[in-house]
């Protein structure tokens, strides 16, 4: 109401101005029955105010509308009243809501051909790079390796850009339904092998008992494992010569653990990890970090209902834990 009473607060100055002008007037004429005048000044004062009482609870939701605005868009369909003002705000929102609409869904055209174009591309380049590293076997050592190494670096830039694309519509992208937890790790580690024997870091897996299975998408799950262990195994290459993943279950929840004895997330950057683009004291003293994966792994795993933690210690290494909550635990269902 505090906008009604702005809008007519010069209104409202200007009749009690006149109420006063006229009553001084008539006084200073001769005109002394005081009474009289104080009555024909309460029944102007009662019918400004049964005026302004009248434009309240008729405007109620026209000044609602214009003082506290639209909670979500569809709000500005709703009528705001009968008076012309309230017409016409309604015409304006309504034409505002046509406009908003058209130009989103333009945004969402571009977003998905964006998408389309940047799944087909990554697809493209990794053709290329197949027949590099087909080519790359006829090679003498140590000319080989390198380019094979090369390459599996551009194949997980490429991997990451398509899964940040994807992102945008995960929501349409991931299908639930159940995976076997042991048999995702082996996947990962066997498409992993030779970034493993490359570092000079080997997976130790550890299984509490076998067959933990999961509710979650296989497809990000994958995503979500190999960003992990291949960030555990970069940071461990030259100080520890393995990796442990594990699979335990605990208050009834599914724990798949990745753990490193490798340099270690300083105390100032651990809050920061999850950001976009954050690589930190760590990232910059390696080439490969974009700052990307733990962002992109964050993301799917808050969008598939899965929880990360985090432990952390300069020079003693570092411990992932991916959460699945008893909900999602199939096996102890």
């Amino acid at each position: 109401m505090k906008l009604f009473f702005r809008e007519h607060l010069l209104l409202i100055t200007l009749q009690l101005i006149q109420f006063s002008s006229i009553s001084l007037i008539l006084w200073l004429d001769g005109y002394h029955h005081f009474s009289a005048l104080l009555y024909a000044v309460f029944l102007s004062l009662f019918f400004l105010v049964l005026y302004l009482f009248y434009q309240a609870i008729t405007r109620h939701l026209f000044y609602k509308k214009l003082q506290n605005g639209l909670s979500s868009p569809d709000e500005a369909l709703e009528k705001t009243g009968s008076s012309p003002a309230a017409l016409a705000l309604d015409t304006l929102l309504k034409s505002q809501y046509q406009l908003y609409m058209t130009t989103l869904q333009q945004a969402e055209k571009r977003q998905e051909e964006q998408l389309e174009f940047m799944d087909r591309w990554v697809h493209q380049m990794k053709t290329p790079l197949s027949v590099i590293e087909l080519t790359a076997q006829n090679l003498d050592e140590p000319d080989s390796s390198n380019i094979r190494e090369e390459t599996e670096r551009m194949r997980h830039s490429l991997n990451t850009v398509l899964y940040n694309a994807r992102l945008r519509t995960i929501n349409q992208d991931f299908q639930i339904k159940p995976v076997a937890l042991a048999q995702t790790v082996q996947a990962v580690n066997s498409e992993n092998k030779r970034f493993y024997i490359r570092n000079r870091v080997y997976p130790r897996f550890k299984e509490q008992r076998p067959g933990i299975m999961v509710e979650s998408d296989e497809k990000w799950l994958v995503f979500i494992l190999e960003q992990l262990v291949q960030n555990a195994v970069k940071y461990s290459a030259g100080k520890s010569s393995s990796v442990e993943i594990s699979l335990y279950e605990r208050e009834g929840a599914a724990i798949l653990e990745i753990q490193d004895w490798g340099i270690g997330i300083p105390p100032e950057d651990r809050k920061r990890i999850f950001h976009k683009f954050f690589t930190g004291a760590n990232g910059r003293k390696y080439r490969e970090s974009t700052g990307m994966g733990l962002y992109l792994v964050n993301e799917v795993c808050h969008y598939l209902g899965h929880r990360l933690e985090v432990e952390s210690e300069v020079g003693k290494g570092s411990i992932f834990r991916l959460v699945f909550p008893p909900s999602q635990n199939l096996t102890s269902m």
